[in-house]
């Protein structure tokens, strides 16, 4: 049978021979095709000779291996059998299995003796240790620093030990740290007892107290005893620590512990009994007090306290902290727990007195604001800076919510009372500038209240605090007038319409009045509140105390979801749509303002389309006569004319109306509703005269005289220009009319000896500037009827240019030839 390795080697051999023989020249290749075959050869059979002796001596350690392991077993077996036996015999058991158990109680209670030795041992060191400095006490209190320190470093590993140990050693902890902080108090009292002693000699807590030179060595030694004894509790734990939602406070100095004992003593002889100084309702009182005692004694502790401070914590991390380097910060650190116990016992006699409760905390946050920017006080927080007291017990001690429902119940109350009172809607006239729109008293008021409460919380330092007075009680309060405002325009408009008096029951005459002067005047309060108070919101938001809420508030949206308990959204949708935007755009008060923006708008189209109806209304006679074909005379100058009568109710109107909304109203948008009004009078006098009634050339000259009547009412009130403005189309159209039938010659002083331009009588008269308009440049002739007709007939072009020699600006060539048409002698 053949061997197939043997086939497949010859094919290969084959394929190769094949591969490199492919033509007679590669014949003589052949010898160094040998000579290579050749040395491969070599080369593998040297490659198998390696790998052959690799395996032998793999083989060979694996055996080695394996033998040494065998032994290994062996003697492991043979100790376990040992174990077992000699296990077997302690334990007196029959099996291993019993003997187990029976071995780890023994170990369990070797090693419990072992703990219990290493306890003894400890204790009896505590116990040295305490020994040794009670005796030193005895002879020399700084001998006794020594020990102590060695016991309190001892309590200190006991307390890192315990932590790691998960609390297995409760008992011997509260027993070391008895001993411990019994000794510091022995200590203490010592130390203290002797600077009690340099006190008195100088007389203290007199104000004048000085410290002479011969004691000047003896009150260092005492207050460098106490700071030696605080100085490893202050490295060891910098802050008194306090449950995990509270603030950890500075501690207080050992020496200024002992200076304010007296003080103390003296605060609550005054400010805890019957006497008259103790009054719930005065708190300003005890809180004076105190920056009394500062100002009394700061310059004794930095006379006389500070160098020691300095020489004894320079070095130390400690230095780094005002309030034990700087005398008068340490000194204020001391001087504060008085107040908190009696800020804290005097809460909840006041929780149920509204008054008193806000009067306490506004006189802390004032407190608060003076130890901190008039003595620089900043609790050793660093740039984050004291939050004060009032912080103190709103946040840690859950007082905030009372005292906002408290200031939210006093502002509503306020603002109930400004709401009722008699003048609440009355428009004053004196409290802003003349040339201002006139808000309400009663938006005054309430302005004035919520600037005031904005007075009663800025001195508070959390941002949650402050953005809940913003939404809760300003916001709140600008929405419950928003929607009086809006309410009472809503009432004028259902009182002013044909349903609203049916359901209403409102007669005619009341709803005359309501479209007079009367119903003028409700509106003109509703716009000139809203705008009043929406350009005081408007300068509320480019205040640093609301820009920095808005800046605070746009970092904690663009963090998070939520604002304290408040979603985003519900925080944007009661101020800013921008709120938790990229945008730098934005304010607190953009929703509340937008509101009153567009009561605002709203209420100035009310105003214009109540005058615009009323308008249309006074012109009803005027639109119904017709003379102006049938006015015959000489042409007289428009301005001698006296205006039409029928035109008397709208004169009159518009002098009463404009001359009240000149007072209430500011420029702009007295000016805004009059060009309104003034195009409303011009449409319908285009309308309902100039496009339908014909023309004599003197009934031309009475509407111009008519329309400068109109001019002359509301420029003299309004402003020049706003008349010309509101109702050119309708003088253009008057003038256009009214042109001559036959032009006339100008004469101008280079033309002759004449001293100026003669009258042109067309247009009343008014010498050369009105002249000048009519006047072909090329003819230097004034236009006349034919001459104005038969170009403005012609074409568009022509028309135009007769437009532009004419100065109608606002006439279209279409509506020229319309009024064009209406004049008499055009009229077949």
């Amino acid at each position: 049978m053949d061997d197939p390795l043997a086939d497949e080697s010859h094919m290969r051999a084959a394929d190769y021979l094949d591969d490199q023989l492919q033509t007679l020249g590669d014949l003589d290749s052949l010898d160094g095709l040998l000579a290579n075959i050749s040395a491969q050869h070599g080369l593998l059979k040297q490659q198998l000779h390696d790998a052959q002796r690799d395996l032998h001596e793999a083989k060979q350690a694996a055996d080695g291996h394996a033998t040494a392991l065998q032994r290994r077993a062996d003697s492991f077996q043979h100790e376990q059998a040992d174990i077992d036996r000699r296990l077997m015999v302690i334990t007196a058991s029959q099996t291993s299995d019993d003997a187990v158990p029976r071995f780890e109680a023994v170990l369990d209670q070797l090693q419990r003796l072992d703990i219990a030795s290493a306890y003894v041992e400890l204790l009896r060191d505590v116990d040295v240790l305490s020994k040794e400095a009670q005796s030193q006490l005895q002879t020399s209190n700084e001998a006794a620093l020594a020990p102590y320190k060695q016991l309190r470093s001892l309590h200190t590993r006991l307390i890192h030990l315990q932590d790691g140990a998960e609390g297995a050693a409760p008992q011997l902890l509260h027993h070391v740290s008895k001993i411990t902080q019994a000794l510091r108090s022995q200590i203490l009292d010592a130390f203290s007892a002797d600077l009690e002693k340099v006190l008195q000699k100088i007389q203290w807590p007199t104000p004048k107290a000085v410290v002479p030179g011969p004691l000047q060595e003896e009150w260092e030694t005492a207050i460098m005893k106490l700071l030696d004894l605080q100085t490893p509790e202050l490295e060891g734990l910098e802050y008194a620590p306090g449950p995990a939602d509270k603030v950890s406070l500075p501690a207080v100095l050992f020496p200024f512990e002992v200076l304010v004992q007296p003080l103390e003593m003296r605060f609550r002889y005054h400010f805890e009994g019957d006497k008259p100084t103790n009054r719930i309702d005065r708190p300003e009182y005890f809180l004076s007090h105190i920056t009394t005692l500062l100002n009394d004694y700061s310059g004794f502790v930095a006379d006389y306290v500070q160098p020691i401070l300095l020489r004894h914590f320079r070095g130390t991390d400690l230095a780094l902290n005002p309030v034990y380097i700087d005398a008068t910060s340490a000194f204020i650190t001391a001087l504060l727990p008085m107040l908190r116990a009696k800020i804290g016992a005097l809460l909840p006699k006041v929780a149920g007195q509204p008054q008193l409760l806000s009067h306490l905390m506004h006189e802390v946050m004032s407190f608060d604001t003076t130890i901190r920017e008039e003595w620089r006080y900043d609790g050793g927080y660093g740039l984050e800076g004291w939050k004060g007291l009032s912080w103190e017990f709103l946040v840690q001690e859950d007082w905030f919510g009372r005292w906002l429902q408290v200031e939210k119940d006093f502002a509503l109350a306020r603002y109930q009372s400004i709401v009722d009172a008699p003048d609440f809607g009355d428009i004053d006239y004196e409290s802003v500038d003349p040339k201002a729109t006139k808000p309400t008293k009663g938006a005054i008021r309430v302005n004035d209240l919520l600037e005031t409460i904005t007075d009663r919380y800025r001195p508070l330092t959390s941002f949650s605090q402050k953005l809940s007075f913003v939404m809760e009680v300003q916001i709140a309060i600008f929405d419950k007038l928003h929607e009086r405002l809006q309410a009472n325009l809503e009432a004028y408009l259902s009182m002013t319409t044909s349903l609203g008096r049916a359901v209403g029951g409102i007669t005619k005459e009341e709803q005359e009045k309501l479209l007079g002067m009367e119903g003028l005047e409700r509106l003109c309060k509703t716009y000139g509140s809203a705008d009043y108070l929406e350009k005081a919101m408007r300068d509320w938001s480019d205040d640093v105390f609301f820009l920095d809420i808005w800046e605070e508030l746009q970092d904690r949206a663009r963090q998070k979801d939520k604002i304290g308990t408040m979603s985003v959204a519900s925080v944007a949708e009661r101020t800013s749509s921008a709120v938790g935007s990229d945008t730098d755009t934005g304010a607190l008060f953009d929703e509340t303002a937008n509101w009153y923006s567009r009561l605002r708008i709203r209420s100035e189209k009310i105003i214009t389309d109540t005058l615009s109806n009323n308008v249309r209304e006074a012109l009803r006679a005027y639109r119904l006569i017709n003379p102006w074909a049938t006015l015959t005379g000489s042409t007289a100058p428009s301005d001698t004319l006296s205006p039409t009568a029928e035109l008397d109710p709208l004169l009159s109107y518009l002098s009463t109306t404009l001359a009240f909304l000149s007072r209430a109203l500011a420029q702009a948008p007295l000016r805004r509703i009059a060009r309104s009004v003034l195009g409303t009078l011009s449409a319908v006098l285009w309308d309902n005269v100039l496009a339908r009634h014909r023309f004599s050339t003197q009934g031309a000259a009475q509407l111009k005289a008519d329309l400068q009547a109109v001019v002359r009412v509301v420029d003299g009130i309004v402003g020049g220009g706003v008349a010309e403005s509101g109702l050119r189309k309708c003088i253009e159209g008057a003038r256009l009319v009214g042109l001559p039938v036959k032009g006339t010659k100008i004469i101008t002083k280079e033309d002759g000896d004449g001293e100026g331009t003669e009258d042109w009588e067309a247009w009343g008269g008014e010498g050369e500037e009105s002249a000048k308009g009519g006047v072909d440049g090329a003819t230097g002739e004034e236009l006349g009827l034919w001459d104005v007709e038969k170009r403005l007939f012609a074409d568009n072009e022509q028309a135009r240019e007769v437009l532009e020699v004419l100065g109608l600006e606002m006439l279209s060539e279409n509506e020229a030839r319309t009024v064009l048409r209406r004049r008499v002698e055009l009229a077949g």
